[in-house]
Formats: C-alpha cells, structure tokens, sequence
C-alpha cells in the first residue's frame, strides 16, 4: 500500500472520529451540563423543579420564533436571536427536568403558512418586517385535556422574569385559577376605567388616562379590581394593594383594619411626599404650596401594627445616590433622597421577597421606626417585624422644612446638609402575627338611611368589628410609593414599549406571590440579572470623582460668596458709588472667570486622566481575550512536544538495550 493510501485513510478514520466524537458529546451533552453564570441563568430553579414534579399530565410547549425574518429585520429585531438561543436553552432544561411530561416543539412560522395562522390563532403578537415576513416570538404551553396558555411575546421587560412567567404559565395552566388583587388608591393608578368617560375625554380632544404598567403586568397573572378609596367593607380580595392612600375616611380605615384582622393579606405602600401625586387644583398648589400636601400615611393603623412614619422625614445615604439631571439642560448630580438599592447591605437575604433582588430604585422614601405596639403591651401577642429594604449603615434620615422644599428641589443643598449615620434606615417591614385591631370599640358610621332626605340631619350608627385577630395577619408596608411609577420602574422604547429597569417590578410581585402563598413561584422570580456591571471601571469613575469633589466645592463656595458680596455691595450703595461698584464688578468678575477657566482645565485633565485609565483597561481585556486561546493551545503543544520527545528517547533507550 503506497504511503498516499495510507495518509488519505488515515485523514478519512481522523474524520469519521471527529464526527462521531461530536455525535456522540452532543447527545450527553444534554445531560452531562455545568452553568458557569455568575447567577446560575441557565439552571432551573428549586420552584420550577417543584412544579414540573407535580404534574399530572402531559404538557408541550410550542415555541414560535420567527429566525428566518428576524435576519431580515432591523437590529432591534436581529437583538432577539440571543435571546431566543437562552429561551429555547431554558426550555430544553425544562423538558430535561420533566421526566418526560413536557415535549418542546421549535416552529418557524413563514408566510401564508398553517404555522403562522395557528400562531395568529393562538394569541401571539405579530410585528410586520416586510410585505410578506411577520415577526413571532411566544410561547404556546397546551396540555393533554384542552387548556391553553400563552406567552404572546418575550418581551425585553420581562427577561428577568422569563422563566417565572413559563413556570407561572404551566401552573395556571394545570391547576390553580388567577389570585385576585384589590387596588385601593388615591391616585389613578388604574386609568380611566370607564368607557364612557375615555370616549367623552377623546371627544373632547383629551387623552384618556392610561393605567400605571405594574398595573398592567399584575393583571397578565392576576384578576385585579379597583376598590373606591370610600368603600365600607372589602371582600372577594386575596390580597389588598394600598397605593398612597392620602386623607382616606375612618370608614375607609376601618374596612382595612377588618380586612387584615381576617387574615386578609395587604400590601401598603405611603409616602412622607409622593411627586406622582398630581394636584388636582394647581393654582392652590402655586398660590399656598406650604399648605398643599403631596403626603399619605396610615399612623392610625401603623401605629398599631408597631411602626411609625414620621411626616417630612427622608431615608438618604451617600453611597446610593445616583448622579441625575433633574430638568433640561441641567448637569447631572446626586440628590440624596433618590436612592439606588443594591445587594448586599440594602436586602435581607433572609426573606424569600428580596433574597435575589439586585436593584430598587426610591424616590424621597420615608424612614420606617419601630415603636412600642398596643399588641405586645396589651399582651394580645407578638408581632414579628422583619425588615426587607434599607439603606447601608452610613444611611440616615433628613428633614424638609415643608413640601416647597422638594418641589423647589435644590439637590446640592440637601446633599450639603446631609450627616452621615450609624445604622440603616429601613423603607420597608413584613408583618407577622395576630393583630390587634386599631379601633377596638367599634366607628361611628353616617346611616345610609338618611341619604335620601337633605334635610333631614344625618344620623350615626355605632359598627363593631373583630377586636383582635383570630388567626396569623401579614401586613408589608413600604414608605415610598414612587418606586412602582412608571419613570422609576420602567424605560420607555420606542418599539416594544416600556422595559423594566432593576427590580422595583420585582419587590411587587415577589411581596404578592409571598402573600398569596405561591411558594414554588417566589423562588423563581428575579434570580439573576442579565446585565453585569463593570465594577473595577466604577471603581476608576468613582475616585476621579473623589478626587475633583473637593476642587468642585471649592469653586462653587467662591461663587457663592462672590454673588453674596455683590448683592452687599449694589444694595448698600448710594448713587456717587455705582461707577466705584461697577469697576470693582468688573475687576472681580474677570477674576472669577480665570478661576473657572483654570478649574475647568483642571477637571478636564482629571477626566482626561481618568478615561485613559479605562481605556487601558479596556486594551488589557481585550488583549487577554486575543492572547488568551493561543497560548493554551501553545502550551498544550509543548507539553505534548516535550511528552513525545521523553517517550522517543526512552523508546531509544530500551531499543539499544535489547
């Protein structure tokens, strides 16, 4: 056989190799999978594998992504072939985890085809590309006696939640029915839910009030229903959400108190200053601003329960202050009432509600105090009071001589005058525990009777409730409600629509399934985040900015003194004296305009300084992940060069010896 056989049989077995080693390591690859993801993206979760094990029945999932028209469209649609390759991962790991109760099936529904009219049929949302090319990307979970769920689009504002939402869908699917949340509040955080007034606004040329996007997200999983901020009683309600209720009546009150007495689960979020809060006539609000209030807060209830919110006081902490421009054309700074929360010191990671959160944003939160509670004084039993959000321990509260000044927001003097602390603040408490209720003898409540006479004087009716609960209570109460608003919570795009911005959506949602007693899916909500922070850059912006702070107060205190002696100088001056004054103004004013030349340059030199410290970094990186495979590669070689060579010699060696 010539030496040319040989090397072409030997390139052929080589190859036949390769291809059934590729084979065969695909099929245990399903099996045999490490996720390296610093937040395990890729590995169910301990609620899913609860649910998949108790199925009952056979279930498959129909994945719709259109691949063939996502490579014709824009960016904005090619950005989802990523995110379809981890859906259809996840998938897969849901029907490796079944045990064969779920089967995947990967559609790309084209044109004119019984695919795309069955996903048309089933819900799915289509986005237009071009005359004939739709785009499809959802999520159909049917089961073996008919029932029907539907993702009808994986939208970017829910990849956090995406496996929560596929394991929700296989759990509403196969047993339970959707939970029902009550919303009591005095803001319209439910939009203008009557038909007739959203006609009347769009005849009138007015745009309809729209509901607040949480809201639209809780009735995706939920039966969610209004409740008048004047109701008398509250039923048919699995958990209450209590948004802002400002200068709620005593009736209003007592139906609350009653409905946590019952065992009804509640959600309260008040706020020493809400901005969402629009002011219904603004010209009093302009006219008396010290006299118009932007507040809520339920003292007569919390009071009871063991907290207390102090009126005008803040939660403010150095390190979680944000930089923001709070009006156009204005340089970004940080206000220390707008706080980012982040892990660790800001979560307690011993709650199922905000163990795998990674950032809550608040906006002028109030301080949260423990005090001494009827119930434990009484002896009516012990209420557990466990914290779920806080600054860090250099946190500390802030006053505000009134409402006007924060309306008149003057964030560097807030800053200025704010004192490190010694201890967290915290903004939020879950309450445990058998309560006692916050009107023992009853209310007083104006007859219905005498509604229909004018003039006849209204007469009262003593109402009686339960004085004390008879079975466990949960209360969580935060003290901002702007962190469910849309500029906190979402981000606005142009095409999809709003996307969720950290996980104030999260705090929500996992407070609800926590309250409702969805054990499986607490645990799946919010388990990592896709979007990983470049901490040592941070760490470069960060000095830098430590390092002109001093330089920037500096020439901010000259400027202050500078227009403070001016105004001196124009106010005390006769007539005789202005040409004096306005020489001296003019002396001076070109002084202070060579000494913000030369701070200028300074900071530019510092920013200079600081953008080839990342820029380096970025070359080092970027260096690394070029030189990175090479050299193992290399070294593999030589390894197994210098491995040959000491088998050659002792082959050699042995060779002579015989």
């Amino acid at each position: 056989m010539s030496r040319t056989i040989k090397v072409i049989l030997a390139v052929i077995f080589v190859l036949l190799v390769t291809f059934s080693a590729i084979s065969i390591f695909q099929d245990l690859g399903k099996r045999l999978k490490v996720d390296v993801t610093d937040h395990k993206l890729y590995t169910l979760s301990a609620g899913t594998k609860s649910i998949l094990a108790k199925l009952n029945q056979p279930i498959k999932f129909k994945l719709y992504y259109a691949k063939t028209a996502a490579m014709k469209g824009p960016d904005q649609i090619k950005y989802f072939n990523n995110y379809y390759e981890f859906v259809k991962a996840l998938l897969e790991e849901y029907v490796a985890a079944s045990k064969g109760m779920v089967a995947l099936e990967i559609i790309d529904p084209r044109p004119f085809s019984d695919d795309e009219m069955e996903a048309a049929r089933s819900g799915l949302k289509r986005f237009p590309i071009t005359d004939e090319e739709n785009f499809f990307f959802g999520l159909v979970v049917q089961t073996q006696f008919g029932a029907e769920k539907t993702i009808p689009f994986f939208s970017p504002d829910r990849q956090n939640f995406v496996e929560y939402d596929i394991s929700s869908l296989i759990d509403t699917a196969t047993s339970r029915q959707k939970k029902n949340i009550g919303v009591l509040s005095s803001l319209p955080v439910m939009g203008e839910t009557s038909d007739y007034m959203a006609q009347m606004m769009l005849m009138q040329g007015q745009q309809p009030k729209m509901a607040w996007t949480i809201i639209e997200h809780l009735r995706q999983k939920y039966e969610v229903k209004g409740i008048p901020a004047d109701t008398n009683e509250i039923n048919d309600v699995d958990v209450l959400l209590v948004i802002h209720p400002k200068n709620l009546p005593v009736q209003t009150l007592f139906a609350i108190d009653q409905f946590v007495l019952k065992g009804g689960r509640t959600i309260i979020c008040v706020d020493p200053f809400c901005a969402s809060d629009r002011q219904e006539n603004q010209m009093a609000a302009m006219m008396q601003p010290d006299k118009v209030s932007q507040a809520s807060n339920l003292s007569k209830l919390l009071n009871t329960w063991g907290l207390d919110m102090p009126d005008l006081t803040f939660a403010g902490d150095r390190q979680l202050a944000p930089g923001t421009s709070v009006a156009a054309n204005r340089e970004s700074e940080k206000i220390i009432g707008f706080l980012n929360l982040a892990p660790p010191a800001c979560f307690n990671r011993d709650s199922v509600i905000t163990a795998q959160l990674n950032s809550v944003r608040v906006w002028f939160a109030g301080a949260l105090n423990v005090i001494d509670s009827p119930n434990e004084v009484a002896g009516a039993g012990h209420i557990e009071r466990t914290p779920l959000i806080m600054t860090t321990a250099k946190g500390n509260t802030f006053k505000a001589a009134s409402p006007y000044d924060l309306q008149m927001l003057d964030a560097s003097a807030l800053m200025k005058n704010f004192s490190d602390g010694t201890k967290p603040v915290v903004m939020g408490y879950l309450l445990t525990g058998k309560f006692k209720s916050s009107f023992p003898d009853g209310i007083l409540a104006v007859s219905d009777s005498q509604a229909e006479d004018a003039n006849k004087p209204k007469s009262k009716t003593h109402i009686m409730g339960l004085a004390h609960a008879t079975e466990n209570c949960a209360v969580a109460v935060f003290s901002d409600v702007d962190f469910l608003t849309d500029p906190l919570a979402y981000y606005r795009n142009p095409i999809f629509g709003n996307i969720v911005v950290g996980d104030n959506s999260a705090l929500l949602m996992n407070t609800i399934d926590d309250l409702s007693g969805s054990t499986d899916l607490i645990s799946i909500r919010s388990r990592g985040n896709f979007r990983r922070p470049f901490t040592v850059v941070d760490q470069i912006e960060n000095k830098a900015e430590a390092e002109t702070a001093d330089e920037v107060a500096k020439l901010n205190d000259e400027i202050t003194g500078f227009e403070s002696e001016l105004k001196t100088l124009v106010t005390s001056a006769n007539e005789k004296e202005k040409q004096v004054i306005g020489n001296s103004l003019a002396r001076k004013t070109k002084d202070l305009e060579l000494k913000k030349l030369k701070a200028r340059q300074q900071l530019r030199q510092v920013k200079m300084q600081k953008r080839q410290r990342i820029e380096a970094l970025g070359n080092k990186l970027r260096a690394f992940n070029m030189l990175a495979a090479p050299v193992v590669i290399l070294l593999i070689a030589v390894v197994l060069g210098i491995k040959r060579s000491a088998m050659k010699r002792h082959y050699i060696s042995h060779a002579s010896d015989a």
